[in-house]
């Protein structure tokens, strides 16, 4: 069965690990998956190329998901090309990982910018779509460090946690116009970039999770699926934790 057949998906940050995993669920599931990109149009070209082999309709757009007027840009794109959004992903993110006494200021602004204030551009630009159709499903991208905080990551689970309450209170606002808004919190998902990280370290994380693994970007996207489908039109205003145990 094909939870997404018919549905038009927005997804942010799309081009590797999480990202790229939801788009390839989402299109296995019959949904037209539009996403963005902020910087490598090859690698959205070849992405483009891997979703549509199926023949499966995937477009990627240039665009900064940290200004607000991009946003808006974005999303009038889509919906001039494909008619509407029903799903927003909000997934674009970085780390400016250090000690709080060693972090500049340009390293927290960026990380509020790309990680937070994208979730609201990109959240407010979708509103008249959403309205427009009286339904709408917004799943944002948080942490379990935005849940259980992290030393040496203050912006990053900062602007994590961030995402929650932002989460809250957009369910609380679009409930009665049937839009839905709910955040996901991943644990310790390995990507390309944990890949990069030294065996021991990464093998001293997997040993501290209940399920003595890493999750892998497919257990994310299943979850994103669900809250993306109409199976999951009774939940809304959640944060819910793919991390294996790690946060109880």
């Amino acid at each position: 069965m094909k939870l997404l057949e018919g549905k038009v998906a927005l997804i942010t940050g799309a081009s590797r690990g999480i990202g790229k995993s939801i788009a390839k669920t989402f299109v296995e599931h019959g949904a037209t998956v539009c996403f963005s990109y902020a910087s490598s149009e090859e690698k959205a070209k070849a992405l483009e190329n891997e979703l549509s082999s199926a023949g499966a309709t995937v477009k990627g757009f240039k665009s900064n998901a940290a200004e607000l007027s991009a946003a808006q840009e974005l999303v009038d794109a889509v919906v001039a090309e494909f008619g509407t959004i029903d799903v927003l992903v909000n997934n674009a993110g970085i780390t400016r990982d250090t000690l709080l006494m060693r972090m500049s200021e340009e390293q927290w602004d960026e990380v509020m910018q790309v990680n937070l204030k994208s979730v609201f551009n990109l959240t407010k630009a979708s509103l008249r779509t959403f309205l427009k159709a009286k339904k709408g499903s917004i799943i944002n991208m948080s942490s379990v460090v935005g849940v259980m905080g992290n030393a040496g990551q203050a912006n990053y689970a900062a602007s994590k946690a961030g995402i929650i309450g932002f989460t809250k209170s957009v369910a609380l606002e679009l409930g009665s116009r049937n839009i839905r808004c709910n955040a996901i919190a991943p644990g310790f998902i390995e990507t390309e970039m944990t890949g990069e990280l030294d065996e021991k370290t990464v093998q001293g994380w997997r040993d501290a999770i209940p399920l003595k693994r890493g999750g892998t970007p497919e257990d994310v996207a299943n979850l994103t699926l669900f809250l993306a489908s109409d199976m999951s039109t009774y939940i809304t205003g959640q944060t819910l934790n793919v991390d294996g145990g790690m946060h109880t």
